[in-house]
């Protein structure tokens, strides 16, 4: 007598195409109702624990638009000021600066500059008056050990081109748009500078993106302007348009962020 697993074997073996589609239809509605089982449960668990705030909740830090840019011709696209978030270290931090600035990607044509002065992008009109600081700029230790209590600066993005820019005029074919971002980097350092960064003990640049970009073009300068004795670190995370945008022109950036 055969045995009954080797006969259910061979049962199965004389299946059909449509016999094995059924079959397949039938075991992912199964596997489908049992996560929704499973999902429910866990769901249920979620509700009955307390919500925890010391490690899921980050402070709301407001805006802050330039005091000394409008002296100084340095605007957003649009011709509006250029602005930051701040929140003021403690403790062991409190000389400790992190300055983190927003990427973005560039705009490259008058087209798509004058699209970006309608954005948070190019104009600070439409930035977000208050931001969660989370990540790198949380202040919440078990989430940012490192940097959790040190004086941390969201710099928005707003030039379009990587805080390089500083032509003679604004006017571009009949159309006034501002390219003003290495004036922008100037007026924020010397404001940041004034509210504490000149004492400054250890303090951190860094960027993602087109923020990482201006990061690698405005490291030395961040170094130029800290006390000496400052330790200085700069970190360009993501910052791909090196690439992108070739030797000639990063040349000519280059040569607008650091000329005497």
């Amino acid at each position: 007598m055969a045995n009954p697993g080797v006969r259910s074997f061979i049962w199965c073996r004389n299946w059909s195409k449509k016999d094995w589609a059924i079959a397949a239809v039938g075991f992912t509605v199964i596997i489908f109702a049992l996560t929704l089982i499973f999902d429910s449960y866990s769901q249920d668990d979620d509700v009955s624990r307390p919500f925890d705030f010391t490690t899921t909740t980050t402070d709301l830090v407001d805006l802050t638009l330039s005091r000394t840019a409008k002296e100084r011709g340095a605007f957003c696209l649009d011709g509006s000021l250029p602005g930051y978030h701040f929140q003021k270290g403690f403790g062991s931090g409190s000389d400790n600066w992190l300055l983190h600035i927003e990427g973005g990607g560039w705009c490259n044509t008058i087209a798509s500059c004058s699209f970006r002065k309608t954005t948070a992008l190019g104009s600070s009109n439409y930035m977000e008056r208050q931001v969660r600081f989370a990540g790198i700029l949380s202040p919440v230790v078990s989430e940012n050990p490192d940097f959790h209590n040190w004086n941390k600066v969201k710099i928005r993005y707003c030039d379009g081109a990587s805080f390089a820019g500083h032509p003679e005029s604004e006017f571009k074919n009949g159309t006034k748009l501002f390219f003003r971002g290495q004036l922008i980097w100037e007026a924020l350092m010397d404001e940041l500078l004034s509210v504490g960064m000149s004492k400054a003990k250890q303090a951190f640049l860094s960027g993602c993106s087109a923020g990482g970009l201006a990061t690698l073009l405005h490291c030395d300068n961040f170094r130029e302007i800290l006390p000496k004795d400052c330790t200085v670190k700069c970190l360009a995370d993501a910052g791909r348009m090196l690439v992108d945008i070739g030797p000639c022109v990063l040349s000519i950036m280059m040569w607008l962020t650091f000329r005497v």
